[in-house]
């Protein structure tokens, strides 16, 4: 199999791709570039999907303002409190569950039915019973966090192999030591996995919820904008914030290759 390409040579290329987009982007939406193909008019190409300088200078004036800032502090305490406690919950019921037939027989249709509920409906709830500040967009984020969380450790703990429990029950391991030795460190390669998907899902909860009701958050902005049909402002939200969620999983990734380190890397993979 081929080798991975080199962490430098890579960053280049993403950095390419990226500059074409944008450049894409420009050219598309420039007046008098090229003739429109989808639009009568030019400016209209600009209406609906803006201007990157325009939206780039939004988000230099936001951060160089200090404007952002307030808003950005928000939207970043709700992701990482649904973040952290969606993780824990799932991890602990997965574990708890995974570990126990009984009550996972009798919660089963319980959690497919809401897993099965489409949790943006529960924003309206959410904001009645917690009020249109911080909690109740952290509990909308938490249900959003917990699915994705709670299934990739139950599944991680099912398959963890019998050969290696029954050799560790015979050099005499006990429940707590088969826990921490053999289900965590087999259900971690699967949590790490959900967690990837569960850093944009954090943020959807936060940016859902302020849309619904808020004074404040990045999600705010936006929906300031889209009421002022300034699409240049709603790009420049959505871009600040794929850009703390990209921060978000890096730190996710950081945190894996540090827990997982005996985890063959996959260029080893790969040769084996």
């Amino acid at each position: 199999m081929r080798k991975p390409l080199p962490a430098g040579r890579l960053a280049l290329f993403h950095a390419l791709l990226l500059s074409a987009v944008f450049a894409f982007w420009y050219v598309m939406t420039e007046p008098g570039l090229i003739p429109p193909f989808f639009f009568e008019d030019a400016n209209q190409a600009k209406f609906f999907f803006g201007q990157p300088g325009q939206v780039l200078a939004r988000i230099w004036d936001w951060f160089a303002g200090g404007k952002i800032y307030v808003h950005l502090w928000i939207t970043l305490v709700e992701t990482m409190l649904a973040f952290v406690i969606g993780t824990l919950l799932g991890l602990g019921v997965g574990l708890w569950l995974a570990l126990s037939p009984t009550a996972s027989a009798l919660a089963d249709p319980y959690i497919k039915a809401m897993n099965a509920m489409p949790r943006v409906i529960l924003a309206p709830i959410f904001a009645v019973w917690f009020g249109l500040g911080i909690l109740s967009k952290v509990a909308l984020g938490v249900t959003l966090v917990f699915f994705i969380v709670f299934f990739n450790v139950y599944q991680g703990v099912k398959e963890v192999s019998p050969v290696v429990l029954n050799n560790a029950r015979m050099l005499g391991a006990g429940s707590r030591q088969l826990l921490r030795t053999v289900y965590v460190p087999s259900a971690m390669s699967w949590v790490f996995s959900s967690l990837h998907t569960s850093v944009g899902m954090a943020f959807v909860g936060a940016v859902v919820g302020e849309y619904l009701g808020s004074a404040r958050g990045v999600g705010y902005l936006i929906l300031q904008a889209e009421g002022a049909f300034d699409i240049n402002t709603v790009f420049a939200g959505i871009l600040v914030l794929t850009a703390f969620a990209l921060a978000l999983d890096a730190l996710v990734s950081f945190a894996e290759r540090r827990l997982l380190v005996w985890r063959p890397a996959q260029g080893e993979t790969e040769r084996l």
